[in-house]
């Protein structure tokens, strides 16, 4: 998939991607996955490289979503689905349809400068989308910094490549939920 400048997409770098992964190791096999703000779809694509049981990707660019859906089906990837539209407002209402299930791994790696990590943050919270024990990635700008994340994520790892800071939270179980 070729992406410009243009675009406004920035895919994870390489280097970050990598890391990634390996902070995730077996936890993406058999994993229910979400990619927010998809893009290239570069971290999706990588959990379902790497055995992820399926992958939503939600990407607003009508380009980048038409694209993504085309090389998933060059993959023969049916563990998969594109859904086309605004990330938090599909957030605004619980998982439903096919994906009744909450999600095991989240990348939430919104356009930097739009300022969505936390409303996303809040509604994965809040609606539904996350399973317990859920991680959850997030991307910023290293130079900004995360907002305040919900109380029931607690960080494991955090590292900064260049301009990108990204994090590895875990969702807590609920109170008096067995751990």
């Amino acid at each position: 998939m070729r992406f410009t400048a243009s675009t406004g997409i920035r895919p994870t770098p390489d280097r970050v991607r990598e890391t990634l992964f390996n902070w995730l190791g077996s936890r993406v096999v058999g994993a229910r996955c979400l990619d927010l703000f998809a893009g290239s779809g570069a971290l999706g694509l990588e959990a379902l490289s790497r055995g992820a049981a399926c992958v939503e990707f939600i990407e607003q660019d009508a380009t980048a979503a038409r694209e993504l859906g085309r090389l998933l089906e060059a993959w023969g990837a049916h563990d998969a689905a594109v859904r086309r539209g605004d990330a938090l407002r599909m957030l605004e209402h619980p998982p439903a349809g096919a994906r009744r299930e909450p999600f095991d791994l989240v990348f939430v790696d919104p356009p930097f400068a739009a300022g969505l990590i936390a409303a996303a943050a809040d509604r994965l919270e809040r609606g539904g989308w996350l399973a317990e024990r859920a991680r959850i990635y997030v991307e910023c700008a290293a130079r900004e910094g995360l907002p305040p994340m919900p109380e029931r994520w607690t960080l494991l790892k955090a590292k900064r490549a260049g301009e990108v800071g990204y994090h590895l939270f875990e969702r807590a179980t609920g109170a008096g939920e067995p751990q």
